[in-house]
């Protein structure tokens, strides 16, 4: 994690080589948020950032305060055909809950990091939350022409709101914690 910290020698006043740019940074933070989530399908975590570069919140998906997680539905499908027993109609999108997460500070003219491209549920709550950019790492359901996305996209746009996808400048970070 901490390769090139230092040159070896005390009086080179350089700084170090192979630190992390703001938007990996932050993307990692997202990443790090999904590894929270209990859903064993999908893992999905965001990081809402000021322009400033300050954390202002972080979630990922999983089931509101309060309700167990043990005593409501991970399933993507019903056996019954029952919607109530899969996960959709009771999971808090993770970008819902960076955005809640934010101890009252505004989302106005924030940058959102999320590790998937939000859903057009998301992208309404993106918007009316005043938040100027989002900045995403994968859109694998925009390739199976859903619907939810494609919306996500025309709302996205349709309210000024930019939108990039992530090109990480490193490809991996390992964190060990018995390493500093």
């Amino acid at each position: 994690m901490f390769k090139n910290r230092s040159s070896g020698d005390p009086f080179d006043p350089s700084k170090r080589k192979g630190y992390l740019s703001w938007d990996d940074y932050f993307m990692a933070i997202a990443f790090l948020s999904a590894e929270r989530s209990k859903d064993p399908n999908r893992q999905v975590g965001a990081c809402l950032v000021s322009q400033d570069g300050i954390i202002l919140g972080i979630g990922y998906n999983g089931f509101p305060r309060g309700c167990s997680d043990d005593k409501l539905p991970w399933a993507k499908k019903s056996r019954t055909g029952n919607p109530l027993e899969t996960k959709y109609p009771y999971v808090c999108h993770a970008e819902v809950n960076a955005i809640l997460n934010t101890n009252h500070a505004s989302a106005a003219g924030q940058r959102l990091y999320v590790t998937m491209f939000p859903c057009n549920e998301c992208a309404k709550i993106i918007i009316q939350s005043g938040v100027s950019e989002v900045i995403y790492y994968v859109e694998k359901r925009l390739e199976n022409s859903d619907t939810a996305y494609i919306a996500s996209h025309k709302l996205l746009s349709l309210a000024g709101v930019k939108v990039r996808k992530h090109q990480p400048l490193m490809n991996e970070i390992h964190i060990k914690f018995e390493e500093l």
